[in-house]
Formats: C-alpha cells, sequence, structure tokens
C-alpha cells in the first residue's frame, strides 16, 4: 500500500512525525508537506510564483506552499506512482463545524479527494501536542480499518481525537459536523508608525452541539469521525434560482 502523507503545521511539525511513525509499518509512506505552518490556508493554491521542492535529511519533501499545493504537486509531477491512500495531520488543534473550510489539514486531504484517491484528515483537538500518542493510536487504526475494508469512493473522513489518555476516550462516533457561530470581531491595533492593522478574531462559540455532532463527540471524549462531501450544490434552490433568474434575459 502506497500512503501519501502530508499536513498544514509544517514538514517539521510533531503531529507529523508521530502520524508517519504511527502509519509505518502498513506501506510505503511518501512525506510531502508545507516548508512552514500554513494553518487557515484553506484550499488555496499558490498561481502568482513558483514552486520548489526540496527534501529533509529524513527523506520528508517540502514545498514554500501551502498544504492544497503539496498534494497537487505530488500528485501532477512529483511521484511516478499514483497512492492508494492521502492522510493528513496529525493537526495541532481541532477541525470541526465550519473550521473544516479553512482548515489546511482538511484541504490536504480534499486534494486528494478531487483526484479521486480516498483520503483522511486527523486532528489533535488541543493545542499543544498532549497526548499526541492518543491521536496517533487511532490514525492508525482508522488506516488499518481502510485497508481492510475500504470505503466505497469517493472517501473523505474528517477525524478529530481528544486530546486525553487513550483509558479515558470512549468510543469512535460517527458524526456530522456541528455549527459555531460567526466569529469574534477583529483586532484592531497599529503598526509604530501608526498605520492600522487588523488580527483575525477568535472563532465564536459553539451553536449546535448536538450528540451526533463532532462536538457533541468530543465533549462526551469521543473519537469523532466525518464523511465529507464538497458538492456545494444548493439542490433545493434549483428550481427557486431558474424562476428568479428568467426574466433577466427579457428585452426591457
Amino acid at each position: 500500500m502506497r500512503i501519501l502523507v502530508s499536513n498544514d503545521d509544517g514538514y517539521t511539525a510533531l503531529g507529523l512525525e508521530a502520524l508517519v511513525q504511527s502509519l509505518q509499518t502498513l506501506g510505503e509512506l511518501t512525506v510531502v508537506a508545507p516548508e512552514t505552518n500554513c494553518s487557515g490556508s484553506s484550499n488555496s493554491l499558490t498561481l502568482d510564483r513558483p514552486l520548489s521542492v526540496r527534501q529533509a535529511s529524513n527523506g520528508y519533501y517540502y514545498v514554500n506552499g501551502t498544504p492544497s499545493d503539496c498534494v497537487h504537486i505530488a500528485l501532477t509531477g512529483l511521484l511516478d506512482f499514483r497512492p492508494d491512500l492521502v492522510v493528513s495531520g496529525i493537526n495541532n488543534g481541532a477541525n470541526m463545524g465550519e473550521d473544516t473550510l479553512y482548515s489546511g489539514t482538511v484541504a490536504a486531504a480534499t486534494e486528494g479527494y478531487l483526484f479521486g484517491i480516498p483520503a483522511i484528515a486527523f486532528s489533535l483537538v488541543e493545542k499543544g501536542w498532549a497526548h499526541l500518542d492518543t491521536a496517533a493510536e487511532f490514525a492508525r487504526k482508522i488506516v488499518e480499518q481502510q485497508t481492510r475494508d475500504p470505503l466505497q469512493a469517493p472517501v473523505l473522513l474528517n477525524v478529530n481525537i481528544p486530546s486525553a489518555p487513550r483509558e479515558a476516550v470512549s468510543e469512535i462516533r460517527v458524526t456530522r459536523l456541528g455549527r459555531r457561530h460567526p466569529s469574534e470581531p477583529v483586532v484592531k491595533t497599529s503598526t509604530p508608525y501608526g498605520e492600522p492593522v487588523y488580527w483575525i478574531g477568535p472563532v465564536g462559540r459553539v451553536s449546535d452541539a448536538a450528540a451526533d455532532t463532532d462536538f457533541g463527540a468530543i465533549a462526551q471524549q469521543a473519537v469523532s469521525i466525518t464523511p465529507l462531501r464538497f458538492d456545494l450544490t444548493h439542490y433545493q434552490q434549483l428550481d427557486t434560482v431558474r424562476n428568479w433568474a428568467g426574466p433577466l434575459c427579457e428585452n426591457p
């Protein structure tokens, strides 16, 4: 089995190393990860400059671009084979609810999914790497299960793992995405020259943490697995918009 590994925290991140070590005996691993931390980069591709790919002493490839760049380059030119699985993580912090739209970790997995390759994103919910061994253990178990009993394509799984000792993690739940309130206001400051600058504000409070959501599972010390898809079409509104758009073509 050939596994492509990426992340958004950068190729030197502890979570990436833990993920690689946990999967080491499951197949042939190739790491292509960002040179620096790219948290919050979402699915962006770098189109305004060329990208460089270098190889570290441990064999990891690193790219001066985004997580999506890394997987895209790997699948369209860097590798001479097609991976059987793309995995991303282990992220330093949760990726739940609407946060998945901004996540570089989820984006790296999504890029594999868009190429028709099964993909899984792994996140440790609390920042700081506490109990990273728990996350690594569950990441291995989930990849093993996908290997033994593959889900039918297309596969894109978003996995969040509690920052807790292994014995405290009660179960694995299959969940839907929860919801947050809108983010807090930006924090406005100024440069030493008096120019205004803005910091993006903190994330909003959780508004939907029902038992069947990712937030709900984590609150109960359970691993959350959410199957994702990226067809953004709002099918229920198609007829409404057709009726609305029709008169736009009429002559005045």
